[in-house]
């Protein structure tokens, strides 16, 4: 079983792309602490807002949550150009990680233009049974029926 959100590629893609990040994270110390903390920051963002805003209720706040995942992995790929601009990433790295930051940025927008949605199943959350005593009543310690 899984959240819906784990079943877009974009979601899949970003995750991939936090790994590249705190891979490439724990060769930065000293003065490159900063870009560090704002490449993990910024990073695991794109995943979080995916997540976030799949399980939002309209389409407006889907997309908000979808467009700062966007803006988080546009952030990613200025980073990385200034990594490579100061020698810490090589041209090949910081293209290799871009070509995932394009995808995310492509899925991300096209997300946004559509209203396209993968949203929880609620019924699969309301199928627990903590009142099976078969009579009509709610069982719960507050008395209010209904309430979970």
């Amino acid at each position: 079983m899984q959240f819906a959100h784990e079943q877009l590629d974009v979601y899949r893609v970003s995750i991939r792309y936090v790994a590249w990040a705190y891979e490439t994270a724990k060769r930065l110390k000293g003065i490159d602490r900063h870009a560090r903390d704002q490449l993990l920051r910024a990073s695991q963002s794109i995943p979080l807002n995916l997540a976030e805003g799949n399980g939002k209720g309209t389409n407006a706040d889907r997309r908000r949550f979808f467009e700062i995942a966007r803006g988080s992995a546009l952030e990613c790929g200025s980073i990385q150009d200034c990594l490579e601009a100061c020698g810490v990433l090589s041209a090949a790295e910081n293209t290799h990680a871009k070509t995932m930051l394009i995808r995310i940025v492509s899925m991300l927008t096209k997300l946004g233009q559509r209203n396209h949605e993968v949203r929880e199943n609620c019924g699969c959350y309301d199928q627990i049974d903590d009142d099976n005593d078969n009579d009509n009543d709610s069982d719960n310690d507050n008395g209010a029926k209904g309430i979970r």
